[in-house]
């Protein structure tokens, strides 16, 4: 993976482990590992109520970044669950209602509990919900309702 040697001690062992496959600036990133705290994050909708495996590689990346001391986020997409995800299928996932995003939030919640640390301290975990800045702007209501019938890859070519 690279030629250049790492600074960074959580760069090393990811590395080590096999779990970096591509960077777009890997001196740079390895530069700010060991010049202070980096946030890293990972998103999930909530549409199950269990992470799968590739979620599962994706929170022990954000646990390594933890126990080297850097503070990892954790973005629950509550509120862009709502709307359908027609992309490269034949049709939507299906809608669910709020109890049940809450319901599997609340799930996944206690999941990412047993792998990271959520605390005030400098690499304390922080858990977020999408829903808590996107429920009330009317922006999921366009996106449920107009832009289910446009996929991503040609709203990009409008």
């Amino acid at each position: 993976m690279t030629d250049i040697p790492l600074k960074s001690d959580l760069l090393r062992e990811l590395h080590g482990r096999g779990l970096i496959y591509q960077t777009t600036d890997l001196a740079g990133l390895d530069a700010a590992l060991t010049s202070g705290v980096v946030t890293g994050y990972i998103g999930f909708d909530a549409t199950a109520s269990s992470l799968q495996l590739g979620n599962f590689l994706q929170l022990i990346r954000l646990r390594w970044l933890q126990r080297f001391g850097h503070r990892p986020i954790v973005l629950l997409g509550g509120g862009t669950t709502k709307i359908g995800d027609p992309s490269d299928k034949d049709e939507a996932r299906p809608l669910l209602d709020t109890a049940s995003i809450q319901a599997n939030i609340g799930k996944i919640s206690e999941q990412t509990a047993q792998l990271l640390r959520f605390d005030d301290s400098a690499d304390g975990a922080i858990m977020v919900d999408n829903a808590d800045w996107l429920d009330g702007i009317g922006y999921l209501d366009f996106l449920r309702d107009i832009g289910r019938h446009v996929s991503v890859n040609r709203m990009l070519t409008l």
